[in-house]
């Protein structure tokens, strides 16, 4: 198993995965995220995992795709995992799911919460949709965020490229609950404990009949031809670089 996770499974079934790069604050490497597939698949097909949560090691949740390594490819990589693929994967996940946010929950971070079935906030947190900064709409996971924000919120955020609080964030619908810092791992215990009253498979043919529910479904979304991220345009190939720089890219007027 990568040490990018860490998997721990207590006696009551809660399966805890930890994003375990804290020196790049989380962000998802290809490696990240072909384990968190895997580890979904996992925790879906294991009886004892009752529940699963997700958690950042160090001061952050996940700053999303790590754009120092792809700032270091020279072109375009066809991958067999792409963050589609791995989003979907976390939403169709057959069990109840909470994502526990404290510090930046950035671009595919914010994502990985959206696709969470609770999302868990302390008042540290900060979200961000950042991608048109660097040149690069989030056209993948777009239609994760807009289902878990709504259009109106996306429209704004997903175009700015702002970020918005654990009180905005909360305000939007993003999250369900915001304590601080210190209640965090109290009110993990007690939303997990209320999960764990709920029968399995019930749990399992409600998430399922969500499907149906909620537009676009998953299955839309694998269709969409956008749907495995933006090509590498001139306005990419400048953004990243200059987020590498830290400086501002060239569209910014001085």
């Amino acid at each position: 198993m990568s040490e990018a996770i860490k998997v721990e499974v207590s006696s009551r079934g809660i399966a805890t995965l930890l994003l375990n790069r804290p020196e790049r604050s989380n962000a998802i490497d290809q490696s990240t995220l072909d384990e968190l597939v895997r580890q979904f698949a996992a925790r879906a097909a294991d009886d004892r995992t009752r529940l699963v949560v997700l958690r950042g090691a160090g001061k952050h949740f996940c700053a999303g795709a790590d754009l120092v390594a792809r700032a270091s490819e020279q072109e375009p990589v066809t991958r067999q995992t792409s963050i589609v693929d791995m989003l979907a994967a976390l939403d169709r996940l057959p069990k109840p799911t909470i994502a526990a946010v404290h510090g930046a929950a950035i671009g595919g971070g914010a994502a990985l919460a959206a696709c969470c079935d609770i999302v868990l906030a302390a008042e540290n947190a900060f979200f961000s949709v950042p991608e048109v900064r660097i040149g690069r709409p989030p056209l993948g996971v777009t239609p994760f965020l807009i289902r878990a924000m709504g259009h109106r919120s996306f429209r704004r955020y997903g175009l700015s490229g702002e970020r918005f609080g654990a009180a905005e964030a909360l305000r939007i619908g993003f999250v369900h609950e915001v304590v601080s810092a210190e209640q965090l791992d109290d009110k993990l215990g007690e939303i997990a404990d209320a999960l764990l009253h709920g029968a399995p498979q019930a749990q399992r043919v409600l998430k399922a009949d969500l499907e149906h529910s909620v537009f676009p479904s998953v299955a839309a979304i694998l269709g969409r031809g956008a749907s495995h991220g933006s090509p590498q345009t001139a306005e990419a190939i400048e953004g990243i670089a200059s987020f590498k720089e830290k400086r501002k890219p060239s569209w910014y007027p001085q």
